[in-house]
């Protein structure tokens, strides 16, 4: 069972975003599987990885567009974009390491930034770019 379903309150209304949120979302669920299904730290742990590196991906994209169409709020979400990647880096550098175990408190606070995240902060840009263009 999915932890996140998507559906068009996610959406911001700029494809090419949708998508890596969608992927974003994905990738969650598939860590909260593993998870439940208790498979082994090496599997775990590649999801992790790969959504620390996916989550850098898509942060480089947002801000990218924030700087090529003025975004007046860029400071503010680089910040959160900032806290998240270093909590979630944590994260992994501490799984790999042995010193956490990654609990349905680590999978609350993951599918709750996200869910905050887009339905909040990630909501507040998508007037701005569809006025500069860049929706669907």
């Amino acid at each position: 069972m999915a932890l996140i379903v998507w559906d068009e309150s996610f959406s911001v209304g700029v494809s090419r975003i949708d998508e890596q949120h969608k992927k974003l979302v994905g990738m969650i669920n598939e860590l909260n599987e593993a998870m439940r299904k208790g498979q082994g730290k090496e599997v775990v742990g590649d999801i992790v990885k790969g959504l620390v590196e996916y989550t850098l991906t898509h942060f480089a994209l947002e801000e990218k567009l924030f700087a090529g169409t003025g975004y007046p709020d860029t400071a503010a979400h680089k910040r959160e974009h900032a806290e998240f990647v270093a909590k979630v880096s944590k994260f992994r550098d501490d799984f790999e390491a042995g010193r956490l175990s990654l609990s349905i408190d680590v999978m609350n606070f993951l599918s709750g930034w996200l869910k905050g995240h887009i339905k909040g902060c990630d909501q507040k840009y998508s007037h701005h770019f569809k006025e500069k263009g860049l929706s669907k």
